[in-house]
């Protein structure tokens, strides 16, 4: 049986978008660091909705929650997310994959029903995915309104976040490429849920969230594999592709011994 650690990434491939070469390469640089093989495969989502998904999603010792919202299908998104988070499976969500995290604990943990994104024009009266409030200035023309590098994003002492990171690091420069992000008045559904915010913006924007309870579940509105290069891999997906290798182990291990 191969060693080789497998991340099925939860969204719909688009050779245009930079973000999903990047998170393809950011993942082949922690393979490398790692010393390992990791063998990604993109999941579209209109596929997490078949009867076979579960069985499906079982097979991968990691699920990464892609950018590239709105999604073929926002069921499918939502399915991939509740499957990581209720089987305790190692999760990293970027970007739209944050984003829909919050939308899936919102819906399937606060039963907030309606729970949606501004993005979707659902008409629901609870939007906490909300159009970006301020723009990152001397972006580039028709670039979304939070791109670029962003400096000062602040990491919550004593999270895992900030111990992936490395000591003494408590404000990091990422790079977004967004519209939209949390709404500000929802933000008492990260608590409430058992998510609890670890980075902030330099204006006390929510930037990422953790589960303290989970294997490995960090979702983050930045993009980590934008970062990440063969020489210098991301922290952030060297722990996620360290905890699936993990889990991959361990899954192995208790099959032997069944």
């Amino acid at each position: 049986m191969s060693d080789a650690v497998r991340i099925g990434i939860l969204g719909d491939f688009n050779a245009d978008f930079r973000s999903h070469h990047a998170t393809n390469d950011a993942l082949q640089h922690a393979a490398h660091k790692l010393k390992t093989e990791v063998k990604s495969e993109w999941l579209a989502t209109p596929s997490l909705t078949g009867a076979d998904a579960e069985k499906k999603l079982e097979s991968y010792d990691g699920l990464w929650a892609a950018p590239g919202s709105p999604y073929k299908s926002f069921d499918g998104m939502l399915k991939g997310i509740e499957f990581a988070r209720r089987r305790d499976w190692p999760f990293l969500g970027t970007c739209g994959g944050f984003q829909y995290a919050f939308i899936e604990f919102a819906r399937n943990v606060l039963h907030i029903a309606d729970a949606d994104s501004a993005e979707n024009n659902s008409g629901s009266k609870n939007i906490i995915i909300y159009p970006v409030a301020c723009a990152v200035p001397d972006r580039k023309d028709n670039a979304p309104k939070l791109s670029g590098l962003v400096s000062g994003i602040r990491l919550r002492p004593g999270s895992y976040l900030e111990t992936y990171y490395g000591k003494n690091k408590q404000t990091v420069t990422e790079e977004l490429f967004c519209n939209f992000e949390i709404n500000p008045e929802f933000e008492w559904t990260t608590m409430e849920a058992g998510f609890p915010v670890v980075a902030r913006g330099p204006e006390g924007e929510i930037r990422a969230i953790e589960s303290p309870t989970h294997r490995f579940y960090v979702a983050t509105l930045f993009q980590p594999q934008l970062s990440s290069t063969d020489k210098n891999p991301h922290p952030l997906v060297l722990a996620f592709v360290q905890a699936a290798a993990d889990w991959g182990k361990k899954k192995l291990d208790d099959s032997v011994l069944e």
